[in-house]
């Protein structure tokens, strides 16, 4: 169908908007008085985090531009200069999570001990292939888990501190060969000295304080979304084998209902689905091919579950209390 190579206006669009969401978010900040505008521009910037990250989503799948050079160019501006965040380890994760989704041992984005647990398959304290190390349930897990139904959504207010720390610790690993260092660094130098210097220019530290907590709890509605995806879906023990590829693909992920001019809020990923099917399909395709995948399903008498906002939400919360009360009962 040649939808490939039909990558249409998207990126175009979304760079547009980031530079001017960009632009009224400094000016809310430096040309305004008002402690109102100073919380829009913060709610504003967590969405212009959001918008930035699909657009550093997209590139680093190299389904945007027409080279990888302009590719990586997106990476480094839309990852590592806007959000603060290293493309070097998103692709890091990233391409384990497509390879092996929803596999406990081998899908770095369900390894969420202590805070989290999506099964009780790792109360045994199973191996990470990952990250090559023991995912140790001990008493603090137990009790993070107990309870993480509850603390669930006031986590996911601060999962941005956990990715500015997993990226430190990649980009200045000695022991690790990470693709374009230098750039990366570069890249997150850029955003650690326009953040702290737009901060700087409002006027109090409890309007700082405000404003930071403002970007996190607006950008937390994507880290939900990544949630969402797949945390409800089915989960496996082991690495996926060559022939069962699609079949796992099918049962690990979950697609987000959501109307045709919603779609640049989600991004694209309410098809997961057909994104992981097709991980270089540029994203304004994907709904064109959800039919045809709704269709594959039915034939192969594979699951294709695509739920409403709020239920993914609750499907996800199930699954959280009811591994929190095993947690509970477990000895």
């Amino acid at each position: 169908m040649g939808l490939f190579e039909k990558k249409e206006h998207v990126a175009l669009f979304t760079l547009t908007s980031v530079a001017i969401m960009l632009a009224i978010v400094v000016y809310g900040v430096v040309g305004c008085t008002s402690v109102w505008a100073h919380l829009g521009s913060g709610m504003l910037l967590g969405l212009l985090w959001m918008q930035s990250t699909y657009i550093g989503h997209d590139s680093g799948h190299y389904e945007v531009m027409s080279s990888r050079s302009y590719n990586k160019l997106a990476q480094i501006l839309c990852g590592n200069c806007m959000t603060g965040i290293s493309i070097a380890w998103w692709k890091w994760t990233h391409n384990a999570h497509h390879i092996a989704c929803n596999s406990l041992d081998y899908d770095p984005d369900l390894q969420h001990i202590p805070v989290f647990a999506v099964s009780s398959r790792f109360f045994g304290s199973i191996k990470s292939y990952f990250y090559d190390r023991q995912l140790k349930f001990d008493t603090l897990s137990r009790f993070l888990i107990s309870y993480q139904h509850i603390t669930f959504y006031p986590v996911l207010c601060f999962a941005r501190l956990n990715l500015y720390l997993q990226t430190f610790l990649l980009l200045f690993s000695p022991s690790r060969n990470v693709p374009d260092r230098l750039y990366n660094i570069m890249g997150i130098g850029v955003f650690w000295t326009w953040f702290p210097l737009l901060l700087s220019a409002l006027p109090s530290w409890p309007e700082r304080l405000m404003f930071v907590l403002a970007c996190f709890v607006v950008c937390s509605i994507q880290h939900l979304q990544f949630c969402l995806n797949h945390f409800a879906a089915n989960v496996y023990l082991g690495p996926p084998s060559g022939n069962d590829w699609f079949q796992k693909q099918t049962a690990g992920t979950l697609d987000i209902t959501c109307s045709t001019w919603m779609d640049w809020f989600f991004g694209g990923l309410q098809f997961q689905l057909e994104h992981h099917l097709f991980p270089r399909l540029p994203r304004a395709q994907l709904r064109k091919v959800s039919p045809l995948v709704i269709d594959l399903c039915k034939k192969h008498n594979l699951p294709y579950r695509s739920l409403s906002f709020v239920e993914a939400n609750l499907w996800t919360l199930k699954t959280f209390r009811t591994a929190a009360l095993q947690a509970r009962d477990f000895t």
